[in-house]
């Protein structure tokens, strides 16, 4: 019998490097994620966690390497709208409309992706049925923060890329973001996951990022530094 091929990774960073600032924030990394698959960056701030999800997300290119997509490099003409397609990005503000409903908040996602009736579900699944039709001004800072996955819901592509999603949220909101994230990965979702907070997210890879070069000393560091001395 012939051999079967293990699948290809879904995304494959080979030997990633980014500049920000002039600076190098991550170098040489190398990560391979399949379908269903979980990642979750981790290490201080400033370490280039949003950074890497930006880069993933096609708003930074790598100063160095390849990120793969099905195969191709994101980079490659035609690849990219393709990939865009794929990805839904939670970024740590909420980006809440204070003049929309609760309801509103999430449908008008829904409607651009030319989908319908996931939104009220899944506001109900979070806890915020009962005020779909209020003001979001109206909400509170962790109400806030639980209109967040319901997009995601919402939107329905398959990688996820989350920036802090569980900041603000109290235990039972986290509990209920783990749910949404393991359901995600049970039809193949890949979420990639950048915190500082802890986070059940079974068989996922870890990567922890090194503290962030130390920048370049200024003009006034210098002062500073000769007064001291």
């Amino acid at each position: 019998m012939p051999v079967r091929k293990p699948p290809l990774p879904r995304i494959l960073l080979n030997d990633v490097s980014c500049m920000r600032n002039a600076q190098q924030i991550l170098q040489h990394v190398n990560v391979s994620v399949h379908d269903g698959g979980a990642l979750v960056l981790t290490g201080s701030n400033g370490s280039g966690k949003t950074t890497f999800l930006r880069m993933l997300a096609g708003f930074s290119r790598p100063s160095a390497g390849q990120i793969i997509w099905n195969g191709h490099d994101i980079s490659q003409s035609g690849i990219f709208h393709q990939y865009k397609l794929q990805l839904n990005w939670l970024s740590l503000k909420d980006a809440v409309k204070e003049k929309f409903t609760v309801l509103d908040n999430v449908q008008w996602f829904e409607v651009l992706e030319g989908k319908h009736g996931k939104s009220l579900p899944a506001l109900v699944l979070m806890g915020l049925g009962r005020l779909a039709k209020d003001k979001a001004r109206m909400l509170s800072m962790g109400q806030r923060k639980r209109l967040q996955p319901p997009r995601l819901l919402a939107i329905d592509r398959p990688i996820w890329l989350l920036d802090e999603p569980s900041v603000a949220l109290d235990d039972e909101g986290v509990r209920l973001l783990e749910y949404i994230i393991a359901e995600h990965r049970k039809k193949g979702g890949i979420v990639i996951v950048a915190t500082h907070l802890p986070i059940q997210i079974e068989d996922a890879m870890n990567l922890r990022l090194p503290p962030r070069f130390p920048r370049r000393m200024t003009l006034v560091d210098m002062l500073d530094h000769a007064n001291i001395a």
